[in-house]
C-alpha cells in the first residue's frame, strides 16, 4: 500500500487505516528479517570460502608433520591476509569502473597487485555484498521514516474526527451519524483533493512552479523512489536529458485539463469503435476498415484539437478474437513492460512517466498514466515515430473495457510536429473459453515526407502502423504465450529434449532474438547504433556499435547492415521460401552449399509457419565443423519474419536443460516481409501478378572481438557484398533473374 492510498483512507475510516498501517509494519518487518537473513547467509558462505582458501596449502615433509603433531591435535587458528593500502586503492578504483570483472581481468589484477585470482574474486564479491547492504539499509531507513510519518498522520486525523461537531446542532458527531451519501462524498472529496495536490507537485518538479496552493495530504508521487513506479524519470531512455526538455512544456498542464482530455478521447474512441458506415468503409484488402474523413468531421466537429496543417491522416479499424482473457489483456496494456514486450516489433521503446491514477480497487477502472513511446516499422527506409500521450482505462456499464491513448499535442502544440496520434486504442469484450474480442482503432496525423517512395503506399494505407498490424501482432503473440504455457506438446513438434522447461527456455531465447533484430533494423534510438556515412553502397544502411558487458551479445565491434527491396512475388511465397530449411543453401552464403537439417521444431501458433527451429548445417567441407542455427519464423495478417542466429552447441545444451537463455550470445540476422500495398494482402495464387512484396534483409556481424578496435573499410565492403549477393540469389530463385 502506497502513501497516497493510506491518506485517502484516513479521511474515511480510521480503524481501517490503522489496520492497514499494522499490515504494512508486519510486511516491512518480515521483509527486513528475510533480507537480513539472506545477507547473513551470503556473508557466512563467503567467509567460509575465504577461510578454506587462506588455510589451504601444500603438504610438508614427514619430519614437519611429526614436529607439528601436537599442534594438529588442537584446532588450527585461521589466518587472514591483510591487503595493503595500495592494493585496496587499486581494487577500489577498478570496482568503480567494473564491479563484475571476468577471469581475464582478475588474472591481470592479480599480476599487478601480487594477489591470487581467487583473492581478487572474493574481494569483489565482498565489495558487492557491502554495497548492496548499504543500499538496503538506506532504503529501510527511508521506509521506516515514511511509516512513522503515516502513523503520526493517522493519529492526527483520529483526533480531528474525535473533535468533529455536527453541522446541525453543534454537538459531537461520529461517522455513524452521517448519511451514506455524505460519507461517500467526503471520501470522494478527499481523494480528488489528494490527486490535485499530487499533480501540482509533479508540475512543480518539472517547471519550477509553486505547489503550495493547499497543504499536502500525502507525499507527492514524484517524490517517491523509482522503484515505487516501476520506471524512473532519471532512467529515461539511457539517462539522457533530451526527453525531459521535450516534455517539460506538457508537465505544467493542470490535472482537470488532463482528465477532460482523457474523458473526451474515451468518448470519441467508443463511438468510433461502435459506428459503421458511412464513417467506416471496408478497404481494398477486404478486412481493414478505413475512415471517411468528411463523415468524421461531421460527427466530431470539434474533435480533440484542430487538424494539423500539412499532415496526412491515417485512420483504420480492425477486429480480432484473441486467446487471452480480458483481465490479463487489460493488465498487459496498462503495464509498460508487458505492453512493449508483446508489441516488440511495433513498440521499439516505451516508458511510463507518471502514474496519475491507479484506478478503483486495483482493477484499472479509471487508471490514468502519462507515457512516451517510439513506434517502428522494421525497415531502414521508414523512420520511427515518437509520441507523448495519456493512457486512460475505463470499464463501461455494458461490461466492456476500453483503453485509449490521448496525445498531449492537442493541449500544448509542439514547434516541430511529425506525428500526432488522435484518440487511438481498443475496446475489449469478454468471450467464452478465455477469449476476448478486441476492436482496435488507430488514428494519426503524420508527416510522411521522410518515408521512402517504395513504402509510401503501405504507410499511407494504414497497414504499416495501423489497426490491422496491432491486432495481427496481438493475436500472434497471444498464441505464442498460450503455446509457452501449454503442457500439451503438439504432435508435429520435433524435440531434442522432452523437458518442458527446456522448451520454454528455447522460446524465450528466440523471443529475445526477434526483439533485438527488429530494434536493429529500424535503428531505434533505444539501441546504441551509429550509422556510418559513405559505406560504399547507397541502398545499404550500415551501422556499428560497441558491445561491452552485454551477456546477450559477444564482446567487440558489431556491424549491422540492412537493405530493403521489392519483389514481384506474393508475400506468402517469399515467406515459405525463406523459412524452408531445404532451400536455405540456395540463398544462405554462410551455409557454404551444405545440407541443412532441422533438429528441433517448436510450434508457437496455429499457422504452420509460426515456429522456432534449431537447424544444423552439414558443410560439404569436412574441415569445417557443423554449425547450429536458431531460427524463428512467424507470420500474421500483415507482416512475416524469418529471423535466425548462429548459436553455440554448449550454450544450447544449457537451454535444452531449462537454463537461463539470457546469457546466450546472439547476433540476429533475417528478413522482414511486407505487402507492397493493400491489394497484395488479398492476392492469391490464382492471381499472383497482382501481388508484390517489400523485403528487408539485415545482417549483424562481429567484425572484431576488441571493443576499442577501429572499423576497417574491408569489413564494410564485406558486409555490403554479403547483402548484395544474398539479394541477387533470392531474386534468381523466385523470379528467375541471373546472379550478377
Amino acid at each position: 500500500m502506497n502513501a497516497s492510498g493510506n491518506t485517502a483512507g484516513f479521511g474515511s475510516s480510521p480503524s481501517l487505516t490503522q489496520a492497514s498501517l499494522m499490515d504494512m509494519g508486519r510486511e516491512f518487518s518480515m521483509q527486513y528479517r528475510d533480507e537480513l537473513m539472506e545477507n547473513m547467509m551470503i556473508g557466512r558462505e563467503e567467509m567460509e570460502s575465504k577461510s578454506l582458501h587462506d588455510d589451504g596449502g601444500g603438504g610438508g615433509s614427514e619430519e614437519e608433520e611429526q614436529g607439528h603433531g601436537l599442534q594438529q591435535q588442537r584446532p588450527r587458528k585461521k589466518h587472514y591476509h591483510r591487503h595493503t593500502q595500495h592494493q585496496i586503492q587499486e581494487l577500489e578504483n577498478f570496482f568503480k569502473e567494473c564491479p563484475h570483472p571476468d577471469d581475464k581481468q582478475r588474472k591481470e589484477l592479480s599480476r599487478e597487485l601480487g594477489l591470487e585470482p581467487l583473492q581478487i574474486k572474493f574481494w569483489f564479491q565482498n565489495k558487492r555484498t557491502q554495497m548492496k547492504n548499504q543500499q538496503e539499509r538506506h532504503e529501510n531507513a527511508h521506509l521506516r521514516s515514511e511509516n512513522d510519518k503515516l502513523r503520526a498522520e493517522n493519529l492526527r486525523y483520529k483526533e480531528a474526527l474525535a473533535n468533529a461537531s455536527c453541522p446541525n446542532c453543534g454537538g459531537p458527531a461520529s461517522l455513524g451519524e452521517m448519511s451514506f451519501d455524505e460519507h461517500h462524498l467526503r471520501i470522494e472529496n478527499s481523494r480528488l483533493r489528494e490527486e490535485i495536490d499530487r499533480i501540482s507537485a509533479i508540475a512543480a518538479k518539472y517547471v519550477g512552479k509553486s505547489a503550495t496552493s493547499r497543504p499536502m495530504l500525502s507525499p507527492p508521487l514524484s517524490a517517491r523512489s523509482s522503484l515505487d513506479l516501476g520506471t524512473g524519470i532519471d532512467n529515461l531512455f539511457g539517462g539522457e536529458g533530451e526527453l525531459l526538455k521535450s516534455i517539460s512544456s506538457y508537465m505544467d498542464i493542470e490535472k482537470p485539463m488532463l482528465v477532460e482530455l482523457a474523458v473526451a478521447a474515451m468518448e470519441e474512441l467508443v463511438r468510433m469503435a461502435q459506428l459503421g458506415e458511412p464513417l467506416w468503409a471496408v478497404g481494398i484488402d477486404g478486412f481493414t476498415e478505413t475512415l471517411n474523413e468528411e463523415e468524421y468531421a461531421r460527427i466530431f466537429p470539434r474533435g480533440i484539437g484542430p487538424k494539423s496543417p500539412g499532415m496526412k491522416s491515417e485512420a483504420t479499424r480492425a477486429t480480432a478474437a484473441v486467446i487471452m482473457n480480458h483481465v490479463n489483456l487489460i493488465e498487459m496494456l496498462m503495464d509498460v513492460n508487458q505492453w512493449s514486450n508483446i508489441f516488440s516489433d511495433i513498440v521499439s521503446r516505451a516508458i511510463t512517466l507518471e502514474v496519475l491514477s491507479t484506478g478503483v480497487a486495483g482493477n484499472f477502472d479509471g487508471a490514468l498514466q502519462l507515457m512516451s513511446a517510439e513506434f517502428q516499422l522494421p525497415s531502414p527506409l521508414v523512420p520511427t515515430r515518437e509520441s507523448l500521450f495519456a493512457r486512460y482505462c475505463k470499464r463501461h456499464a455494458d461490461g466492456t473495457w476500453a483503453v485509449v491513448d490521448a496525445s498531449l499535442e492537442s493541449l500544448r502544440p509542439a514547434s516541430v510536429l511529425r506525428c500526432r496520434r488522435r484518440p487511438s486504442g481498443c475496446i475489449i469484450q469478454e468471450m467464452a473459453n478465455g477469449y476476448s474480442k478486441v476492436t482496435w482503432v488507430e488514428h494519426a496525423e503524420v508527416d510522411d515526407r521522410s518515408v521512402h517512395d517504395m513504402y509510401k503506399p503501405l504507410v499511407s494505407s494504414g497497414l504499416a502502423f495501423g489497426a490491422k498490424r496491432w491486432t495481427g501482432t496481438l493475436d500472434r503473440q497471444c498464441e505464442r504465450l498460450a503455446s509457452v504455457m501449454s503442457s500439451n506438446v503438439p504432435s508435429r513438434e520435433i524435440n531434442v529434449t522432452t523437458s518442458a522447461e527446456g522448451r520454454k527456455s528455447m522460446l524465450k531465447l528466440a523471443e529475445r532474438m526477434a526483439k533485438s533484430f527488429c530494434g536493429g533494423v529500424s535503428a531505434s534510438t533505444a539501441h546504441q547504433w551509429t550509422t556510418l556515412s559513405g559505406s560504399g553502397a547507397e541502398d545499404v544502411r550500415v551501422m556499428t556499435r560497441k558491445s561491452v558487458d552485454d551477456p546477450g551479445r559477444p564482446p567487440g565491434i558489431l556491424l549491422n547492415a540492412a537493405k530493403s527491396f521489392w519483389l514481384p512475388v506474393m508475400p506468402k511465397t517469399v515467406f515459405d521460401f525463406l523459412r524452408d530449411e531445404s532451400s536455405r543453401n540456395v540463398w544462405d552464403i554462410l551455409s557454404n552449399g551444405g545440407v541443412v537439417q532441422e533438429m528441433a521444431h517448436v510450434v508457437n501458433g496455429r499457422d504452420h509457419g509460426n515456429c522456432v527451429s534449431l537447424l544444423r548445417v552439414n558443410s560439404v567441407n569436412s574441415n569445417q565443423s557443423n554449425m547450429l542455427i536458431l531460427q524463428e519464423s512467424c507470420t500474421d495478417a500483415v507482416v512475416s519474419y524469418v529471423i535466425y542466429a548462429p548459436v553455440d552447441v554448449v550454450a544450447m545444451n544449457v537451454v535444452f536443460n531449462g537454463g537461463d537463455p539470457d546469457y546466450v550470445a546472439l547476433l540476429p540476422s533475417g528478413f522482414v516481409i511486407l505487402p507492397d500495398g493493400p491489394s497484395s494482402i488479398q492476392a492469391t495464387a490464382a492471381a499472383p501478378h497482382e501481388a508484390g512484396s517489400l523485403v528487408t534483409v539485415a545482417f549483424e556481424i562481429l567484425v572484431d572481438s576488441i571493443p576499442t578496435a577501429k572499423i576497417s573499410l574491408g569489413s564494410v565492403a564485406t558486409v555490403n557484398s554479403l547483402i548484395a549477393c544474398t539479394v541477387e540469389r533470392i531474386k534468381a530463385a523466385l523470379i528467375g533473374e541471373s546472379v550478377q
